[in-house]
C-alpha cells in the first residue's frame, strides 16, 4: 500500500475495510461510475437539529461521529470518491464517548457539545494526526501544540473527525497548480460533478460539508480560500476580519491576509462555529484588536429580515466575464430589492484592479518568513526546517511532489530578504492602503452603503493537471487584501454547477454580513445536495439553471 494512503487509512482498522487503489495513479481515488450513494439519515442535518437529538436522546455523540465516520468511508474512500479527508482522528469515538459521558453528568458545554466537524490539514493538532499542509514532506509532523483554534473548538465539546485535504501549501507553490491536490492527499473532486475542480485550497472542507461528511468544517483563507470552494461546492463560508481568529498553530502563507473561518451548509451553522473559534489568544497579539468590536455570539444576527432597510452596493467590477453567472447574479439583485434592500448600483472598488502585483510581493516575502518561523518552531525533529529545506525535498521527490506543476513560487520566495527591505514595506504599506482606506473604505463611505455584493467565482472548472486552474472571475482579492471580512453562500446553478453571491464590508462587520447572508437565504434556500455526477451533461439547448 503507498505510504501516505497507509498513514491515512490505517487508522480505520476496525471500522472499515481494505482500499483498492488505481495501480497507475497510485495514491489516488478515482470515481469509477456514477454510483449514487445510498440515503444517509443526517443529510443536511443542521446544528440545531443535531442538539436538539442529543437533547432528547435520539442519538449519542459516539453515533454521530460513527455515522459520520461510515458517510466518509462509503462516499469519500469508496465511490464516488470525492477524495476530501486526508486523515481520520483515531481518537474521534473515544473523544464522543467522553462528549458523551460529560453531556450526561454535566449538561453540554453549549451548541458545538458532541459535533463531529473537520479541520483543514494546516490547522495544528497535538494529537495523534499529522499536520502536514498536504505535503509529503511532513508526514508524521506532529506540532508541539494544538492551533488556537483546535483549542476553541475542543473547549467548546467538538468532535474532531479528522484532517480535510487541501491544495498543497495553501495554493502557495505553483501557479499552475490544480486546486484540490496535494501530495500527501491526492485530488479532491467536486460532489456536484466529478471532474470539477474543488476550488482552493480548502478544497477538502468545503467537499466534506457539501457531501455531508460532516455536520461543520474549518477552512483557511489567503485569498479566495475559504470562499471559493464555499461557491462551487454550494455551501456557505465566512472569511473573518485579520485579527478576530488567531492564526497561531496554522501553517502560513501571509500574516498580513490569513485567517481561518467556518465553512458550512447554512448560514446559521456558519454563525454557530464562527463564535466558537474567536477570542484574544496572547501568541497571536493581533487578535487583542478585536476587543469590544466582536460579539461573543454571532447567531444573535439571524434576521429574517435583516436586509429590510440596508443599503447594498453593486461591485460590478467584480463580476467576471461569464454570462451565465450575470444571468444569477441579476435575479439576486432583484431578490435583495424584493427583501427590503436599497441597492446602489454601481458602488465599485474603484482600486480592485491595483491590488494584484502588490499583493503578490508581499505573498512572497512573508511566505518565506513566515514559513521558516513555523517550521522552526516545530523543533530539532521536524522532517524539513526552513522553506529551502522543503525546495531540496520537493527535487528529491519530484516524481510524487512535482509531477502535475512545480514550485516556482517557493523558489521567488527563496529568493526574497527579510521583511525590513523596503521594497517589502512599500508593497505592504501600498496593499493595505488601495485595498482598505482607498478601496473598500472609499466605495462604502462614497456611495453611503452598508455592504458590497458581487458574485463570489464562477462555475466549476475542470479539474486539469495540465494546464491547471482556469476560474473566471472572482470577487476575493479586495476584502482579502484589506483584511476586512466576506461571507460567500449559494445563489443558483449554472448547468448544474454551484455559484456563490458574496457580501463584503468594513473590518468587524461579521455580524451585519451575517444579518444580510440570512435573510438572502431563508428567502431562497439555493442549497442542493449534491448528486456526484461523474461528468457535467448539458442538453441541447441548454440555459442556466434556476432551480433551487
Amino acid at each position: 500500500m503507498n505510504r501516505r494512503r497507509f498513514l491515512r487509512w490505517s487508522i480505520f482498522s476496525g471500522l472499515v475495510a481494505e482500499p483498492t487503489f488505481s495501480a497507475k495513479f497510485p495514491g489516488r481515488f478515482f470515481p469509477a461510475a456514477a454510483s449514487r450513494p445510498r440515503a444517509f439519515e443526517l443529510e443536511e442535518i443542521t446544528i440545531q437539529d443535531l442538539q436538539a437529538g442529543l437533547a432528547s436522546g435520539r442519538f449519542t455523540a459516539q453515533q454521530l461521529a460513527r455515522l459520520y465516520l461510515e458517510r466518509i468511508e462509503a462516499i469519500d474512500r469508496r465511490g464516488p470518491a470525492v477524495n476530501s479527508v486526508i486523515e481520520i482522528n483515531p481518537d474521534a469515538l473515544a473523544i464522543a464517548r467522553s462528549m458523551d459521558q460529560e453531556r450526561k453528568a454535566k449538561g453540554p458545554r453549549g451548541p458545538l457539545h458532541g459535533v463531529p466537524i473537520l479541520i483543514k490539514d494546516n490547522i495544528a493538532t497535538h494529537d495523534r494526526m499529522s499536520t502536514t499542509a498536504g505535503s509529503l514532506a511532513l508526514i508524521g509532523s506532529i506540532p508541539p501544540r494544538d492551533a488556537f483554534v483546535v483549542e476553541r473548538l475542543r473547549a467548546a465539546g467538538a468532535v474532531l473527525l479528522g484532517k480535510a485535504n487541501l491544495s498543497e501549501w495553501a495554493n502557495f507553490r505553483s501557479n499552475h497548480s490544480s486546486s484540490g491536490w496535494s501530495g500527501r492527499g491526492g485530488q479532491t473532486r467536486n460532489p456536484y460533478v466529478l471532474d470539477r475542480n474543488p476550488c482552493g485550497s480548502s478544497s477538502g472542507s468545503g467537499v466534506a460539508v457539501s457531501a455531508n461528511l460532516c455536520a461543520v468544517a474549518v477552512g483557511t483563507e489567503t485569498d479566495g480560500s475559504i470562499v471559493c470552494p464555499s461557491s462551487v461546492n454550494g455551501i456557505v463560508g465566512i472569511k473573518p476580519t485579520l485579527g478576530l481568529v488567531s492564526r497561531s498553530g496554522i501553517v502560513p502563507i501571509a500574516h498580513s491576509q490569513d485567517t481561518a473561518g467556518p465553512m458550512a451548509r447554512s448560514v446559521a451553522d456558519a454563525a454557530v462555529l464562527l463564535s466558537a473559534m474567536i477570542g484574544p489568544d496572547p501568541r497571536d497579539p493581533i487578535t487583542q484588536k478585536s476587543g469590544d468590536r466582536a460579539p461573543q455570539d454571532y447567531t444573535q444576527f439571524l434576521q429574517a429580515d435583516g436586509l429590510r432597510g440596508a443599503r447594498i452596493g453593486v461591485a460590478r467590477r467584480l463580476f467576471g466575464s461569464n454570462p451565465h453567472v450575470q444571468k444569477l447574479m441579476d435575479r439576486a439583485l432583484e431578490e435583495l430589492k424584493k427583501l427590503g434592500a436599497v441597492l446602489v448600483d454601481p458602488a465599485d472598488v474603484a482600486t480592485s484592479n491595483q491590488l494584484g502585483a502588490h499583493e503578490f510581493e508581499v505573498l512572497l516575502y512573508e511566505f518565506k518568513a513566515d514559513l521558516n518561523a513555523y517550521l522552526a518552531g516545530l523543533g530539532p525533529d521536524a522532517p524539513v526546517r526552513s522553506l529551502k529545506e522543503l525546495i531540496e525535498f520537493n527535487n528529491r521527490h519530484a516524481d510524487q511532489e512535482l509531477r502535475y506543476f512545480g514550485q516556482e513560487l517557493f523558489l521567488k520566495a527563496e529568493e526574497k530578504g527579510p521583511l525590513t527591505e523596503q521594497k517589502y514595506i512599500d508593497a505592504r504599506d501600498a496593499a493595505r492602503r488601495l485595498a482598505g482606506p482607498e478601496g473598500i473604505d472609499a466605495a462604502l463611505e462614497k456611495h453611503q452603503v452598508d455592504a458590497l455584493v458581487a458574485p463570489t467565482e464562477g462555475p466549476a472548472c475542470p479539474i486539469d493537471w495540465i494546464n491547471g486552474d482556469h476560474f473566471n472571475g472572482g470577487s476575493s482579492t479586495p476584502p482579502a487584501v484589506a483584511g476586512y471580512p466576506s461571507i460567500s453562500l449559494p445563489m443558483g446553478f449554472a448547468f448544474g454547477l454551484p455559484v456563490g453571491i458574496s457580501f463584503f464590508g468594513r473590518a468587524f462587520s461579521e455580524g451585519l454580513l451575517i444579518k444580510f447572508a440570512y435573510a438572502f437565504e431563508q428567502a431562497t434556500k439555493f442549497r442542493r445536495t449534491p448528486q456526484f455526477k461523474p461528468t457535467l451533461e448539458i442538453p441541447p439547448q441548454s440555459t442556466t439553471s434556476h432551480e433551487k
